[in-house]
């Protein structure tokens, strides 16, 4: 046979404490709970980033098929995690590290980092991504050393992103670095 033991515990304020009725205590409680959850970024779903880009003016094909999740602070600052770092095909070569950073703002993704496009044989670093006027239907892409005006069509659909043969994702990254260092040591403007 076996027995059970119930044993209860109570709770009980001091006189001296304020009673947990006023609407003071009740606020400052609520504002207690509640304050350390407003500072964080969820992690979202891939298909609700199409509507975050389209909500601030941006094609919702930016970033590639192999999007896992992303985080979007209150202050706008945007992290998109990818499966792997891949590259994909637009007008040229786009390689995304497996998570890319911007700060997020109507028609701009600025402070990019993590993404780079082929320019002839070079690996620049996307700057930032601008649609200045939704109307022309141009999109400004600041590789560092050059502007480029592309056709917003272009981004309207995600690419497939895949993994290139005989390049890894590290090798990639040490030709990008070498690339920035000599192009950082001629005072070349990223």
């Amino acid at each position: 046979m076996s027995s059970i033991i119930v044993t209860t515990m109570s709770l009980t304020l001091r006189s001296s404490a304020v009673p947990i009725s006023t609407p003071l205590s009740l606020l400052l409680v609520v504002i207690v709970i509640l304050l350390p959850l407003s500072g964080t970024a969820t992690p979202q779903h891939s298909s609700d980033l199409h509507k975050v880009l389209r909500r601030h003016g941006l094609p919702a094909g930016l970033f590639p098929q192999s999007v896992r999740s992303y985080d979007l602070d209150r202050t706008g600052r945007l992290e998109v995690h990818l499966d792997r770092p891949c590259l994909a095909q637009y007008e040229t070569r786009v390689f995304f590290d497996s998570v890319v950073r911007a700060n997020l703002s109507f028609g701009q993704l600025k402070v990019l980092e993590g993404m780079s496009r082929q320019e002839l044989f070079l690996w620049l670093p996307v700057k930032d991504i601008i649609v200045t006027d939704p109307s022309s239907g141009v999109i400004l892409i600041d590789i560092g050393l050059a502007f480029k005006h592309l056709s917003f069509s272009r981004f309207e659909d995600s690419p497939v992103c895949r993994s290139q043969s005989g390049t890894s994702s590290l090798s990639l990254y040490y030709s990008h670095s070498c690339i920035f260092f000599l192009l950082s040591s001629f005072n070349v403007r990223f």
